[in-house]
């Protein structure tokens, strides 16, 4: 093997091992939360998180809302991922949206929370924006 390939070879090996984040610590650190999820996702809602986000906002939901996902999360909960076109963090404009959603999937969509939920939100990006658990 020529030099110049044994070092491309070398560099490929330690960029997959760099970006793979292996680690040799099996339990999460004490800060992390530990609930399923992306930090990024698709600026791309799934198809039936398109529609559910529709029905969402024809019953007078946020506009900037254009994917809702539900999922059952870890031991069942709720888990709903939302794509929002809306790029600001505030913690009131999460609050009034996650109302907001939590009203309408609970009035509309039949969505039990007497056990919690977990809720992603992100940005037009595809950033992580929020990250809630409301288990109990």
């Amino acid at each position: 093997m020529n030099p110049i390939a044994r070092w491309a070879a070398l560099a490929c090996v330690g960029c997959a091992a760099l970006l793979s984040g292996c680690t040799t610590d099996s339990a999460p650190s004490p800060g992390r939360s530990v609930a399923p999820g992306p930090t990024a996702t698709s600026t791309v809602a799934p198809d039936a998180a398109v529609q559910l986000a529709e029905r969402y906002r024809r019953s007078g939901g946020e506009s900037d809302v254009y994917g809702i996902q539900r999922s059952s999360g870890p031991g069942g909960v709720p888990l709903l991922i939302v794509w929002t076109h809306n790029s600001d963090e505030d913690a009131e404009i999460f609050d009034d949206l996650k109302g907001s959603i939590l009203g309408y999937l609970e009035r509309e969509e039949g969505l039990s929370l007497g056990r919690g939920y977990l809720m992603d939100v992100f940005g037009p990006d595809g950033a992580l924006q929020h990250r809630l658990d409301a288990r109990p």
